[in-house]
C-alpha cells in the first residue's frame, strides 16, 4: 500500500507543474473568434441634394408603328432649390423611374429665376399666358401662404415663394399652366424698378 501511494504522488507532482503552465498559457476573460475580422467602417457621407424634386403627371403614350404600337411613358417633372431658382421639363421611356430621371437631367439645364421681395412674395402682380391658357399672380403678405393648386403651386413653392395668390383660367392641361406660370414669372421686374416706375408716374402726374 505504502509503495501505490509513493507511485500516485509522484505522478500528482509531475501532472501539476503541467496543468499549471496550461492556465499560465491560456488567456483568461478574453474570447477570440475564429475567421471572424472587424474592419472599422468610415461612416457614409449624406448625399445633399441641390434641387428639389415633383413629379406632376405622368402620363402612358402609344407610337404606332409598322409591327404594332409602342408603349412609353411621359413624366412632367418641376425642380427647384428654393432660392429663387426652378426649372420643368417632360421625358419619355419605357420604365416610368427612366422617364422621370430624364425630366430631372432636362429641367437641370433649363432653370429660370424669380424675383423674390421681403415676405417671400412676389414684386407685383402678373399674368401670364400661354396657349388658352392664362395664369394670374398676385403679391401677399406674410402668414398668407400659398394659395394655388396643381401645377401652379409645384412652382410656387419649389422656386421659393412663400406667399401669393393666384388663379388659373382657360385651359387646364398641366403642362400649359406650368408654361404659362413661368411666363408669368419671368415677365416679372424688380422691386427697385417698380418703385423708380410709380415714382416717375406720380412725377409725371404733379
Amino acid at each position: 500500500m505504502e509503495e501505490k501511494k509513493e507511485i500516485q504522488n509522484t505522478a500528482n507532482e509531475a501532472t501539476a507543474p503541467v496543468a499549471s503552465e496550461e492556465k499560465k498559457a491560456a488567456p483568461q476573460g478574453k474570447k477570440f473568434s475564429k475567421g471572424k475580422k472587424n474592419f472599422s467602417r468610415a461612416p457614409k457621407k449624406e448625399v445633399v441634394k441641390e434641387y428639389d424634386e415633383r413629379v406632376v403627371a405622368i402620363n402612358r403614350v402609344t407610337k404606332v408603328v409598322k409591327g404594332g404600337k409602342r408603349m412609353k411613358f411621359s413624366a412632367l417633372v418641376v425642380i427647384g432649390n428654393g432660392k429663387g431658382k426652378f426649372g420643368f421639363s417632360t421625358g419619355k421611356s419605357g420604365e416610368v423611374p427612366d422617364a422621370i430621371k430624364k425630366s430631372v437631367d432636362k429641367a437641370k439645364r433649363n432653370l429660370h429665376t424669380v424675383n423674390i421681395v421681403n415676405g417671400g412674395t412676389i414684386p407685383h402682380e402678373v399674368i401670364g399666358k400661354f396657349g388658352a391658357t392664362e395664369v394670374f399672380l398676385k403679391p401677399a403678405p406674410e402668414g398668407t401662404g400659398i394659395i394655388a393648386g396643381g401645377p401652379v403651386r409645384a412652382i410656387v413653392e419649389l422656386s421659393g415663394i412663400k406667399n401669393v395668390y393666384s388663379k388659373v383660367y382657360g385651359s387646364r392641361t398641366k403642362i400649359n399652366i406650368i408654361r404659362a406660370t413661368t411666363a408669368a414669372l419671368n415677365s416679372l421686374k424688380n422691386y427697385k424698378d417698380v418703385k423708380a416706375l410709380r415714382e416717375g408716374g406720380k412725377a409725371d402726374v404733379k
